[in-house]
């Protein structure tokens, strides 16, 4: 017998929980994402009519609609229940279209996490398919299609075929640009600062120089060190100033997409890309033993920090019985993130019953780590403050004063759970002062006077760039990893050290679109537009509208670039060597994977190689090739030698030149959390880690 309902979801993971939730009278099939879209062939926009969209069937997706259809004519009601964000209201209705479903029948369902109770809650209400969210799709959609599908023609005549020009990664590439120009032009200050070592009986600590117990004073150069130290003369010091305060430090609120993105970066060392990945495993649902597939995770694309509350009452009833009423939260903190959409909840687990360790044996590594880290925030953000005892002694010899600072945790709160990560600076814990009391004498051991100098801006990371996309209104959730990944595999940007560096070809992409397409690059247009598409969502807004306004001036600059833009011819680097297969010489390339060397006769000689990078270390094994770094396809880097295949010597771990002292065999450089430890591949010999 045929189900009474079909439920039409994007994925089968996605089907097969909800399946399990919704009985025999059910039917879930997947449309495995969009079933319609713009032709890849042309724009698909008429702009004479209104800017009218042409959709066709996606190629590949004709038996997964006509299954689709087929399944649709035996039921007595179909639903449409892909994701709860723009984009799956968009796939709701390109399946209404294509189904014969009336759109303004209650047909859809929407449901922010996948479990019974909610899934089945969502099905008792569902509704008519949001038009203006499917307008504001649409306009998104139809906009990036008229900027990408007219430059980029453009850039493929003028520079090189390949390239495009998108709304937001245009932004993305110029912010990196931006950075990188800072710290070119980026000059040095001199600065000295002095610090001392003091002691208290037999307790040590440290102090940096403050000022003349008035005012701070600034140390400019060594005259400036100088004058300081001619007026001290060995003797002791007194505790003139002291002061105790006790200072509380509130959780970060749970995730959002972008929030989670960044600490994911900072904590697991995992690529945006490989983040949404994983949240998206563990959303649409795992087997986790007698219950059978279920979502572990709440919707991972959000801007909102808000909990319902009945995940606060369960999150509280936890805490409560885990960790006592004193690490409770207070009170209800404020949730609404600015600019926040507010559609959707935070990410947070969709039951904190399912702690880590309960799914230790059906989560793969890369899974748990990333249930973990949004478990453990989503408690934290739920417990109370930590309190943190803090003193601030001022240590003064005649008009010179020292400053010493210190704290000690009084009570965890929610850090014993949880500390948020920090970029570009390790987490650095406060020392500890010995007692101290105003009017103390402290004997001075040491007084070290050290030479610095100013540093540039730090160049984005992947964490770093979201954060600043987030925050200056760029792009939306679902568009930070795509965005990201697109000027990487346009060759615009590359990574050295987990920083974002921009290559010749990008830093020329961005000279010609600012010249001739100066709103396409601009941060407050760019922020100005995602408004407009928010506000066609909410119904104050027609999307011809924002489209038009912006169409008329873009093209009228398409007809100037295209006459005016001029040919540019980017040079190959030479490589430095020639063609062991023709003889010509070698050159340097960009690829989508990084720079290679290949032949200057191509197309005549298709040569190619990687660039290997020598470490100055002998094979270990055939004691005449030279180790080098290679990448795998996952760009882990590894060690082989560089005569392979005819030597087939491997190593995870850096070779080091010099034998172990102990058995001499090769001695390895093995990373730690902090630094770094040279240790033997085969014996136990170990040396000091490195910081």
């Amino acid at each position: 017998m045929a189900p009474d309902y079909l439920v039409i979801v994007e994925s089968p993971a996605k089907a097969k929980t909800i399946e399990k939730y919704l009985g025999k009278k059910y039917k879930v099939k997947a449309s495995v994402g969009h079933v319609r879209d713009l032709p890849r062939s042309q724009t698909g926009i008429d702009v004479e009519n209104n800017y009218e969209p042409k959709y066709i069937t996606i190629r590949g997706k004709g038996p997964v609609l006509q299954e689709l259809k087929s399944a649709a004519k035996k039921a007595k009601k179909i639903f449409l229940a892909s994701d709860p964000d723009r984009e799956g209201e968009a796939i709701a209705w390109h399946l209404a279209h294509s189904l014969g479903i009336d759109e303004d029948s209650e047909c859809r369902v929407v449901f922010n996490e996948i479990t019974k109770d909610a899934v089945k809650e969502a099905f008792k209400h569902p509704r008519a398919i949001n038009r203006d969210r499917v307008d504001a799709q649409q306009a998104r959609r139809i906009l990036d299609r008229l900027v990408g599908y007219n430059i980029s023609p453009i850039l493929w005549k003028k520079v090189k075929k390949g390239l495009s020009a998108g709304r937001v990664q245009s932004v993305a590439l110029r912010l990196i640009i931006d950075r990188e120009n800072e710290i070119r032009n980026f000059k040095p200050e001199e600065y000295w600062s002095i610090t001392g070592l003091f002691g208290k009986g037999k307790k040590e600590f440290t102090a940096a120089f403050h000022g003349d117990g008035k005012k701070k004073i600034k140390l400019p150069d060594r005259q400036a060190v100088d004058a300081i130290l001619a007026k001290l003369d060995g003797s002791d010091f007194e505790v003139a100033e002291l002061e105790k305060k006790e200072r509380k430090r509130n959780p970060a609120p749970p995730f959002t997409t972008s929030s989670l993105q960044q600490e994911a970066a900072r904590k697991l060392n995992f690529r945006a890309r490989k983040t949404m990945m994983l949240a998206q495993q563990l959303y649409e649902g795992i087997n986790v033993g007698k219950e059978g597939s279920v979502g572990l995770i709440t919707y991972m694309r959000t801007d909102s920090t808000r909990i319902s509350d009945t995940a606060k009452k369960e999150a509280g009833d936890f805490i409560l019985s885990e960790y006592g009423q004193e690490y409770m939260a207070p009170g209800e903190r404020a949730s609404k993130q600015k600019n926040a959409q507010d559609a959707h909840e935070a990410i947070r687990p969709t039951s904190v019953l399912r702690t880590p360790a309960s799914l230790k044996a059906v989560l793969s590594n890369d899974q748990m780590k990333l249930y973990r880290l949004i478990w453990e925030r989503f408690i934290a953000s739920r417990m109370a403050p930590a309190v943190l005892d803090t003193v601030t002694a001022d240590l003064r010899q005649g008009d010179v004063v020292f400053r010493a600072t210190g704290s000690q945790v009084k009570f965890q709160g929610f850090m014993k759970v949880y500390v948020e990560g920090e970029d570009d600076k390790e987490d650095v814990k406060q020392k500890m002062l010995p007692p101290l009391e105003k009017g103390d004498i402290v004997k001075s051991l040491k007084i070290d006077p050290k030479q610095h100098f100013t540093q540039p801006p730090p160049r984005y990371s992947e964490a770093r760039l979201v954060k600043t996309m987030e925050e200056l209104g760029i792009g939306r959730p679902s568009t930070y990893a795509p965005t990201l990944d697109t000027i990487q595999k346009r060759g615009y940007v590359s990574l050295d050290a987990k920083r974002f560096i921009p290559t010749e070809l990008g830093e020329i992409v961005h000279s010609l679109v600012s010249e001739f397409f100066p709103e396409i690059i601009d941060v407050e247009f760019t922020a100005e537009m995602e408004k407009d598409l928010d506000s066609i969502e909410d119904g104050k807004n027609e999307w011809v509208n924002v489209i038009d306004s912006f169409y008329k001036d873009f093209e009228k600059r398409l007809k100037v670039a295209e006459k005016e833009m001029e040919k540019v011819v980017i040079k190959d680097e030479p490589a430095g060597e020639d063609c062991e297969k023709c003889g010509s010489p070698m050159v340097i390339k960009m690829g989508r994977y990084g720079k290679f060397m290949a032949c200057s006769n191509f197309p005549d000689c298709r040569n190619t190689k990687p660039i290997l990078k020598k470490i100055g270390v002998t094979c270990p094994k055939c004691k005449k090739g030279e180790v080098v770094e290679r990448k795998s396809k996952t760009k882990r880097i590894f060690y082989s030698c560089d005569q392979y295949p005819e030597c087939d010597f491997i190593s995870w771990d850096k070779p080091v030149s010099r034998p172990c002292p102990k058995c001499s065999a090769m001695l390895v450089e093995k990373k730690l959390k902090k630094g770094k430890q040279i240790q033997c591949s085969e014996c136990d010999y170990k040396e000091q880690p490195q910081q």
